[in-house]
């Protein structure tokens, strides 16, 4: 999966096109679509900011504020099941989770449970 673009990368593509590249050469080395680049290039000269804009959809059930938390009971317990470690989890933010909710979540943080000998 690629990144996403970020306002950084959007800026310096824009101030190329400025410079006076020709925009497929710019659309190719920063490896975006050509009509990816004029809408950056037509926000910028709208005087629009070049940073992501605020995207649609549910805010996550579990705040990432209380992701120590988990990580702390893994490491407390890193043997437990999804389960035990779904309802430690509630226990300490009274948020409910789905084991397998909890087990993507420990692995979108890189966090893998100890298998018993």
């Amino acid at each position: 999966m690629r990144p996403r673009n970020t306002a950084d990368l959007r800026e310096r593509a824009v101030a190329a096109v400025d410079a006076g590249v020709p925009r497929p050469e710019v659309a190719t080395a920063y490896r975006v679509a050509l009509r990816t680049l004029e809408r950056w290039v037509a926000r910028a000269r709208r005087g629009e900011p070049l940073a992501d804009r605020p995207r649609s959809g549910r805010p996550p059930k579990l705040d990432p504020a209380h992701h120590p938390v988990l990580r702390g009971l893994v490491a407390a317990r890193p043997d437990a099941t999804l389960a035990d470690h779904a309802a430690r989890l509630a226990e300490e933010t009274g948020v409910r989770l789905s084991p397998s909710r909890v087990g993507r979540l420990l692995a979108g943080l890189g966090l893998t449970l100890k298998k018993r000998p």
